[in-house]
């Protein structure tokens, strides 16, 4: 599907659809479309469509469904927890999460982040994404959590996933971060610090919680760069021959 895309919220699809607000404003003023062009739709939860323009007006789109399809959720899924920072692009990484297809984003309070962080964050970061959904195609949009309670939130909620990687740039005799333990079936929490590290006791817990230390290179990285690094390797790993979502595709177009 080459038309441009909208986001629609699972609840509003229908053989008859409304665009408002911004992604009616995006349609009708942005890309001027007329009556009688075809549009993709994605509700965020792995489903698309094409759908045809019926009217345009100030308030709103109308949209007729032609077709719609379902792309089932992949089997090697990766949450992404980010440390709060306020040096963090965090609008460069939402998008780039999308792109990779990051399963979640926990945005969570450590010891070292600088500030605390918003109640606006969660709202912030679905925008971000949902432009990134747009631009690339994606059908799944990560869920995004708040954990203010720092390292303890974090530890008992990766407790449920089935991998779990602390990378970290201080520390010697580990492995770099390999095909072998990126990408793998099931749910792997990936743990990033904020710009001030991790504290003692973040890692104390980590490691205690069966978190495994390993290395992204000499070179001390942004938060986001380490994120972003982690994730295009998941994603990596997860599409090589005999994976379980190996496709020999790209992520987006």
């Amino acid at each position: 599907m080459s038309e441009p895309f909208f986001y629609l919220a699972p609840e509003l699809w229908g053989d008859q659809a409304i665009l408002e607000g911004q992604e009616a404003r995006h349609l009708a003023r942005v890309l001027r479309l007329p009556a009688g062009a075809h549009v993709g739709l994605l509700d965020g939860q792995g489903r698309s469509g094409e759908f045809e323009i019926l009217s345009v007006t100030k308030k709103n789109v109308q949209l007729q469904r032609l077709s719609e399809s379902r792309t089932p959720m992949p089997r090697a899924r990766a949450i992404m927890a980010l440390a709060y920072s306020k040096a963090v692009r965090r609008g460069f990484f939402m998008e780039k999460a999308v792109e990779l297809g990051a399963h979640a984003i926990w945005l969570w309070q450590a010891d070292h982040s600088q500030g605390r962080l918003s109640p606006a964050a969660q709202e912030t970061c679905q925008g971000q994404m949902i432009a990134g959904a747009k631009q690339c195609g994606n059908p799944w949009l990560p869920e995004v959590r708040v954990l203010d309670r720092g390292v303890d939130e974090l530890v008992r909620l990766a407790a449920e996933a089935d991998h779990r990687i602390l990378p970290w740039e201080l520390q010697d005799g580990v492995h770099m971060l390999t095909p072998e333990l990126a990408g793998r079936e099931g749910l792997t929490v990936y743990a990033i610090g904020p710009e001030g590290g991790f504290s003692p006791r973040e890692l104390e817990a980590m490691n205690a919680a069966g978190f495994i230390p390993v290395s992204l290179g000499a070179r001390v990285l942004r938060c986001e760069t380490a994120a972003t690094l982690c994730l295009g390797l998941h994603w990596w790993a997860s599409q090589q021959a005999g994976r379980a979502d190996a496709t020999g595709e790209p992520a987006c177009p």
